[in-house]
C-alpha cells in the first residue's frame, strides 16, 4: 500500500480571541497549482487557492482546540492537540506527515517536525491555507455577533485596535482568559 505524505500546519497560536486552528491535507497527484507559503498571499489568492485544494487535493482535514482547551492546557499543547484532530481526520492509515514548526503532536503516523515547512512542502504549504482561510472565515462569522471588536479586520490577534477595545468593552467568552492582555483587561 502506498504511502502518502500529509501535510499540517496550525494558525491562530498569537491570537487573543477563538480557538486555534490545524489543517492536513494529502495533496496527492497534482502537486502544485499556485501554492505558496499563505503568509506571502493575498487574501484573494489564498481564498481561490483554498477552494482549488477542497476540489483538487486527495484529503483535506480540520481540527481545532477551543478557547477552553488553550486556556485549560496552554496554547502549545492546544495547538498539538488541533494537529492531533486534524491528522485523525484524514481517515487513513497509511501516512507519513511533516509539521511546519518544531513540535510534533502525538500521533501513531511517521512524523518528522520542519521549520519553515510552510514555504518549502506543497503539502504544508496547502495545510497553512486551508487553516488559515478557515480561521480567517470563522472570524469574520464572529465580527457578525460582535462587531465591536473589528474580528474581520484583525482576525482575533493583539492589534493595536483590538487591544483598545479589549480595553474600552473588557473581553468576551471566546477571548483567551489564559493570555495576559485579556487578564489586563477585565
Amino acid at each position: 500500500m502506498k504511502t502518502h505524505l500529509a501535510g499540517v500546519d496550525e494558525v491562530g497560536r498569537g491570537c487573543l480571541f477563538g480557538p486555534v486552528i490545524a489543517a492536513a491535507v494529502i495533496i496527492g497527484s497534482k502537486k502544485n497549482f499556485g501554492l505558496k507559503d499563505s503568509k506571502k498571499l493575498t487574501e484573494r489568492k489564498r481564498s481561490l487557492l483554498y477552494e482549488d485544494i477542497k476540489q483538487f487535493a486527495s484529503k483535506v482535514s480540520i481540527g481545532e482546540a477551543s478557547v477552553e482547551e488553550i486556556d485549560s492546557l496552554n496554547i502549545k499543547e492546544a495547538s498539538l492537540l488541533a494537529m492531533e484532530r486534524a491528522v485523525f481526520g484524514l481517515k487513513t492509515d497509511n501516512i507519513e506527515v511533516i509539521v511546519d514548526g518544531i513540535d510534533i503532536p502525538k500521533i501513531n503516523f511517521p512524523c518528522k517536525a520542519i521549520i519553515k515547512a510552510d514555504s518549502k512542502i506543497y503539502e504544508v504549504m496547502a495545510a497553512s491555507i486551508v487553516a488559515k482561510v478557515h480561521r480567517d472565515n470563522l472570524m469574520k462569522e464572529y465580527s457578525k455577533k460582535f462587531p465591536g471588536f473589528s474580528l474581520e479586520k484583525n482576525k482575533g490577534y493583539p492589534t493595536k485596535e483590538h487591544l483598545n477595545i479589549l480595553k474600552s468593552l473588557g473581553p468576551t467568552k471566546h477571548h483567551r482568559k489564559s493570555f495576559k492582555p485579556v487578564l489586563n483587561a477585565k
